[in-house]
């Protein structure tokens, strides 16, 4: 079996926006049954998930279990298959060459609870239920 590819999903504080988009994009790939898991960290982590957030997610069916914010690093980067950041410059982590699909325009979570996971689902343009835009990192020929 092949190992499958982690997408990396990073926000400032891996406790709300990156858990989201992770959780709900892990979710759409079992859903097509992609090799593909999803993974989320902060660069500068909160030492727990946003209450809000869990409890959401469980109410969607979605199970963090003990899951907790981490810190990312370099060779989390250098590992992903794909790399997504939310507001937060990785530059500094990334090695030369490294692209790293920069999601800026997603709203606080306090200001517009959904909006992650509606970008994970989507990719990076398009429609919510949509398969996957032409190009973006979700293309079909990229998955």
């Amino acid at each position: 079996m092949d190992t499958p590819r982690t997408v990396l999903f990073v926000c400032l504080h891996g406790a709300a926006k990156s858990v989201l988009a992770a959780a709900y994009f892990q979710r759409m790939a079992e859903g097509r049954g992609l090799p593909v898991r999803a993974s989320f960290a902060g660069t500068e982590p909160d030492p727990e998930i946003a209450p809000r957030v869990l409890k959401e997610l469980r109410a969607d069916g979605i199970d963090l279990g003990d899951r907790r914010p981490r810190q990312v690093t370099g060779d989390d980067i250098a590992r992903a298959w794909r790399v997504v950041s939310f507001n937060c410059d990785l530059s500094g982590l990334a090695r030369p060459g490294r692209q790293v699909e920069r999601w800026d325009d997603v709203p606080p979570v306090s200001e517009d609870f959904s909006a992650p996971a509606r970008r994970s689902s989507r990719g990076s343009r398009g429609s919510w239920r949509s398969a996957r835009r032409p190009g973006s990192y979700w293309s079909s020929t990229a998955l």
